[in-house]
C-alpha cells in the first residue's frame, strides 16, 4: 500500500565515485517494503515536480527504516540534491512502489542473483532474504570500484566481473558465469537493459525460469502517465495495447512476459 511520507535521513555517506548511500526512517513505509521494489524521492526544487525513482538496497522492516544507493546523475539534478543531505534533514518519499521479486520461488533451487551498475544495490536485500540450495551472487562494474562487495560476500557465494578486468573476470556478468562454470535453476536480475537481454536470452535458450527488473525513467512511479512502457506479449488492460507499465506493472517480470 503505497503511501507518502516526510521521512527523516539517518546517515548518508559516498562509498564510490558518484555512489551514494543513505538510509532513511520512515513511517511504515519500511515495514511494508519487499526486494525489488522501490520509493519515489520529491526535490525541495519547485521547479522539479516530478520524483526520482530509487531502488531499495536493505530493508529494516523492524525499525522501518530503507537503504538507498544511487548514482548522481549531472548537475542540479534531484539525485545531486539528495546527494546533500545530511543526518537529520527530512525528504518527502512515496513508497513502497511496484512488484518485487517473487523471493518465495527459490526454495530448494540453485539460484542466480545477477546485477549490474547501478542494478547491483536490489540485489542486496534480495540475496539477505533469499532461501535456496545454492545462492550464486553474480555482479558486474565498471572498475575496481567494487562498492557494497563485503556484504555481498557475507550473504552468499560472490563472482564479480569487471570491464577493465581489474577484479574478478574481465566482461560482463554472463562471462563470469561462463569462466566459473556455473548453473542455475532460476535466475533473478537487475540492470540495465543490454545485460537483461543477454540473460534473458540465455534463460530461454536454457529453459531457465527468469525475472528481471527493468530500468526505466519513471514519471509519476504510479502508473498513470504511461511514461515509462515496454512491449510484452499480453495485452493491457489499462491501455488496452502490448505494453507493461514499468512502474506499476514492474519492474519486476517473468522474461518471457516481456521484450527488450
Amino acid at each position: 500500500m503505497k503511501k507518502k511520507e516526510i521521512c527523516t535521513v539517518i546517515c548518508q555517506k559516498e562509498i564510490g565515485d558518484g555512489i551514494f548511500s543513505m538510509w532513511i526512517q520512515t513511517e511504515n513505509i519500511g515495514k511494508e517494503a519487499k526486494p525489488g521494489q522501490f520509493v519515489s524521492l520529491y526535490s525541495k526544487d519547485g521547479s522539479k515536480l516530478l520524483p526520482r525513482p530509487i531502488s531499495l538496497c536493505e530493508i529494516d522492516r523492524e525499525n522501518s527504516r530503507l537503504r538507498l544507493v544511487y548514482r548522481v546523475t549531472g548537475t542540479k539534478t534531484g539525485t545531486e540534491e539528495f546527494s546533500g543531505l545530511k543526518a537529520g534533514d527530512t525528504i518527502p518519499v512515496i513508497g513502497p512502489l511496484g512488484n518485487g521479486f517473487p523471493v518465495e520461488k527459490a526454495e530448494g533451487k540453485r539460484v542466480f542473483l545477477m546485477g549490474g551498475g547501478i542494478g547491483v544495490p536490489p540485489i542486496l536485500e534480495l540475496a539477505k532474504q533469499m532461501q535456496c540450495e545454492k545462492k550464486q551472487i553474480v555482479v558486474g562494474y565498471r572498475n575496481a570500484q567494487t562498492f557494497l562487495k563485503e556484504e555481498f560476500e557475507a550473504a552468499g557465494e560472490l563472482y564479480i566481473s569487471t570491464e577493465d578486468g581489474s577484479v574478478g573476470t574481465k566482461g560482463n556478468v554472463m562471462d563470469a558465469i561462463r569462466e566459473q562454470k556455473l548453473e542455475a535453476d532460476i535466475i533473478y536480475a537487475c540492470g540495465p537493459t543490454p545485460m537483461l537481454r543477454a540473460i534473458k536470452q540465455y534463460a530461454e535458450a536454457n529453459n531457465i525460469e527468469c525475472y528481471i527488473s527493468l530500468e526505466e525513467r519513471m514519471a509519476c512511479g504510479i502508473g498513470a502517465c504511461l511514461a515509462c512502457v515496454c512491449k510484452s506479449k499480453e495485452k493491457d488492460a489499462h491501455s488496452n495495447v502490448n505494453n507493461k507499465r514499468i512502474c506499476k506493472d514492474g519492474p519486476v517480470f517473468l522474461s518471457t512476459e516481456v521484450e527488450i
